[in-house]
Parts: structure tokens; sequence; C-alpha cells
């Protein structure tokens, strides 16, 4: 490693040659990768273990996603304004982690949100994932998102144990024009916040410009990246057009 290099997340310690603890419990969960294969695939990129070091010090149990790893199965759940609260969610988490799920995606867009997170991260020894813009409109308007709230939120989700975040910085000001003429628009929530956002204050996505200062959070944690597909097709009529091919070919360069 180079002087004065202090490795933080299963990459930079897969990449240095060490073998976790949390890369031995894959290996015995997955049983048919040895600790060293599972180190090998994350150093190569094809393999993750969506472990933030604050879950990982309290109810997490490892897991691995990536090409040489069982297939994975992730549980969406999350309380909306209208319905559902803390219970609830907890025993949604439970109902998913009984019925197999590997991972479960928090996308809750009402309630007490901070604190629903804070108990499912508590209880959870599934990996959990959230899609942080939805909480930075909480209480506020769309329009008055700017680069420290959004680093602020992403900060403090990283700080409570969320393993991983869906984040929409591949959609850029120069794809909008090319929604136009889609016949299904943008069927993602972020990706529409985030168009609508870029619309109105006729400024490039903000996720997108401040990638560094997020990548330097996530880092801190061991938080992994879900890059978010902002302009997935909602149908074949606009599948493989040229908004999601440029879309793609900005996540490939992040």
């Amino acid at each position: 490693a180079p002087d004065g290099f202090e490795p933080i997340t299963q990459l930079e310690h897969a990449r240095l040659g060490t073998i976790t603890d949390a890369m031995r419990r894959v290996s015995a969960r997955e049983g048919h990768l040895t600790p060293e294969q599972v180190r090998d695939e994350i150093a190569a990129g094809r393999l993750i273990i969506p472990a933030n070091l604050n879950h990982l010090a309290g109810a997490l149990d490892p897991m691995a996603i990536g090409r040489a790893s069982k297939t994975k199965v992730n549980a969406n759940m999350g309380a909306s304004p209208v319905s559902s609260g803390m219970d609830e969610e907890i025993e949604k988490l439970e109902w998913a982690d009984r019925w197999g799920a590997d991972t479960v995606m928090d996308l809750s867009t009402g309630g007490d949100l901070d604190a629903c997170r804070e108990a499912i991260l508590t209880a959870s020894t599934l990996p959990i994932g959230t899609v942080p813009i939805y909480s930075m409109i909480i209480d506020r308007k769309l329009e008055d998102l700017d680069r420290d709230w959004i680093l602020e939120c992403i900060e403090h989700q990283a700080k409570q144990g969320v393993d991983y975040m869906t984040v929409h910085a591949g959609l850029k000001r120069a794809h909008i024009p090319l929604i136009r003429d889609r016949l299904i628009g943008v069927v993602s929530r972020g990706g529409s916040l985030l168009a609508k956002w870029m619309l109105h204050h006729n400024q490039e996505n903000p996720t997108y410009e401040c990638w560094d200062d997020i990548c330097r959070i996530l880092r801190r944690y061991d938080v992994s990246f879900s890059i978010g597909d902002g302009l997935r097709p909602g149908g074949l009529a606009d599948a493989t057009d040229q908004a999601q091919l440029g879309e793609l070919e900005v996540i490939g360069e992040l």
C-alpha cells in the first residue's frame, strides 16, 4: 500500500490482498467460494459485500452480490405518507427475512423516516439500501435541494448504517431533450425528481456535480453504490433509445 494509506473499504482491503472477516463469512455462506476467491472477485470489481462499517459493527450478517456468487433476491419495502409506520416496517423486514430475501430496500416516502430507518438498521441482519433523494424532499421543496443538503443527507444515512445507496448521477441535463419523444417518459422516481430540478434551475444534475464528494462520504463508511438508472425504459417502445444509452454511458464513466 502507498505510504500512509489506510484501507477502509472491502474493495481496498481486497486490492491489498487482505482477507477480511466479512470475506470469510461470505465464503462460508456461499459454500462454493474460498475466502481467497471472494477477495479476488472483489478486487476485480466483479463482487461486492454491501456492509456499512456501522451496520457491520451491529446486527449485519455479511453477504455478497456478484457474478461468481449465488443469485440474490432483494425485497422493497417502505412507509408512505398515507400508510404504515415503524412497527409495520419492522414486521415487513421480518417477513422479507423469513421468506429468503437477501437484501432489503427501504423506499419510505413518508412518516418518521429517520426513526424508522434507525429501527430497521438496528434490527436487520440483512443489508439495507435506500434512495437518499426520497428523504431529502420530506418537508421541503424539491427546488430547494442544493449541494450541501444532498451531502448532509447522504452522510447522515451513511452514519446510521445504510449499506448501499441509489444515486441517480448518470442522468445529465443533455439527456432531457432526448426524453421528449418517449411514449412513457421517465418512470424512475429519483430520475424524474432530478430531471424536474434540472429544468427548474437550468443547471447540471447536482449528484453528478458533487460525485467526488459523495464518493468520499461513502468510502468513509464503506457504503456501496447503486448508480440509479433514472432513464430506464417503462416499456419496449422506449427501450435502448438515446436517452437510456446516453445515461448508461455516463454511468459507465462514473
